[in-house]
């Protein structure tokens, strides 16, 4: 094949500043070989590696993503940030797996400062596979529209699957075959079927706000007397709303398995409250 025919895969690196990086330094300065398509970002713990950083990139049509870092147990912070990375690679790879991506686009190693040699030898590895599977979207058989319009909705519900896993998500397992049990299909199903949206009752609705400052979305549609609104292409299920709002209102609720109820006309949302006269 000619040089200008041959695919160069896109493959992004999220390394840790204090082990991956360092050994990618040093590949580079023993002149190690691996391929100069790797865009490396530079965090100081890959357990900062969100999911929605990875699903971004496959987003963005990145061919593949590799997460480096300390190795289990040698982590520089006291909180273990690769045990979350590695958690959050198994989540990851069963998401990427249910929408139709080969999970195999995404690698997790761990590589100390003093790895130089390993870090091309794992480097040239991954971008081997990535170049037998070509293009993203081309062997899973998925065009990019359609690709980009799953990986968006499942990007959408990240804070949503970071409630629901959060126990997993904190796990520190000690085998490969615990961890390959961590997020089964089965898990993964029930989590997309089982999702949960919330809606704010109209008639319970005091549009007092409180739910409204609350979101981090601004997600929520409404001001003084006038009833909240939830703009579902918006919310993150986050259920951040559900708590806020006061008890003795209780007009937020979840709502799972059904239809959301559609929102009221923008004319009736006004809540007419009585003047201090009227009331006398």
């Amino acid at each position: 094949m000619s040089a200008e025919l041959e695919f160069k895969p896109r493959i992004v690196g999220f390394l840790c500043n204090w082990c991956c990086y360092g050994g990618a330094d040093l590949c580079g300065v023993s002149r190690f070989q691996y391929p100069p398509y790797l865009r490396v970002i530079r965090l100081m713990c890959s357990g900062r590696v969100d999911l929605s950083f990875i699903l971004r990139a496959f987003s963005n049509g990145t061919d593949g993503v590799f997460i480096g870092g300390c190795h289990l147990n040698d982590c520089h912070y006291n909180t273990e940030g690769n045990y979350d990375a590695l958690n959050v690679m198994h989540l990851c790879k069963k998401l990427l797996e249910n929408v139709g991506v080969n999970p195999d686009r995404l690698r997790l190693e761990w590589v100390s400062a003093g790895e130089g040699i390993r870090f091309a030898e794992v480097m040239n590895d991954f971008a081997r596979k990535i170049r037998a599977l070509g293009p993203l979207g081309k062997s899973e058989g998925i065009g990019q529209n359609e690709l980009q319009s799953k990986v968006a909705e499942i990007t959408k519900l990240v804070p949503y699957i970071k409630i629901v896993c959060q126990d997993k998500l904190a796990s520190r397992l000690q085998t490969p075959e615990e961890y390959d049990g961590l997020f089964t299909q089965n898990d993964i199903e029930k989590l997309f079927r089982e999702v949960v949206s919330y809606y704010i009752d109209p008639t319970k609705c005091r549009a007092c706000s409180i739910c409204l400052k609350k979101c981090p979305a601004d997600a929520i549609v409404g001001g003084k007397n006038h009833i909240h609104v939830i703009d579902q292409e918006k919310c993150m299920k986050c259920g951040s709303c559900f708590e806020a709002c006061p008890t003795r209102f209780g007009a937020v609720r979840k709502v799972s398995g059904e239809p959301v109820p559609p929102p009221i006309p923008e004319q009736a949302r006004i809540i007419a409250r009585k003047s201090k006269e009227d009331a006398m």
